[in-house]
């Protein structure tokens, strides 16, 4: 497997099918944010959103709760380095958003949030801003909660569990 920060899609998706048998339940939420403040949950769900969106075959993040998983594992943290590299990221991307459109980046159009989060991924293989390095953060934490979902388990990855498969679909081997 790659180096741990830098998973190719597929093998993103083998590490979710692993994750299948531990499914996370749908988390309920009062839309009270543990860790994130009302604005940084937002935007982490935006940002969730638009990393993983919905399509004609499978909700996205957003519907997959991503954002209250992620929230909900920074605020049950013992450590404070992950919360402090979210608070500063997320702020970060604000000040990008800043720069780039005059304001942050919740007030930005959607086609400024993509342009926005365009220019943070593009240096995704070896980041060298601050920016570039959260994105991966984000991109990683992000996948994570979508494919340890129902949704992204069942719906996107189509897992069916262990079950038996009366014909094989696939080339015959001489």
């Amino acid at each position: 497997m790659a180096d741990q920060d830098n998973l190719t899609r597929r093998e993103l998706i083998q590490v979710a099918a692993a994750a299948a048998a531990i499914v996370r339940p749908a988390l309920a939420t009062d839309d009270t944010p543990k860790f994130f403040t009302k604005e940084e949950f937002a935007m982490v769900d935006e940002l969730g959103e638009l990393i993983i969106p919905a399509d004609d075959h499978s909700p996205g993040a957003r519907a997959a709760q991503a954002a209250v998983f992620i929230d909900a594992r920074l605020a049950e943290s013992f450590e404070n380095e992950p919360k402090q590299i979210w608070r500063e990221g997320l702020s970060r991307i604000n000040g990008l958003s800043q720069d780039m459109n005059g304001k942050s980046f919740m007030e930005s159009t959607p086609k400024q949030r993509l342009a926005l989060l365009t220019h943070i991924a593009k240096n995704e293989e070896k980041p060298e801003t601050p920016e570039d390095h959260f994105f991966r953060e984000l991109k990683s934490r992000t996948a994570h909660a979508y494919y340890t979902s129902k949704i992204g388990i069942h719906q996107e990855l189509e897992y069916k569990g262990n079950v038996p498969i009366k014909e094989f679909a696939g080339y015959e081997v001489k």
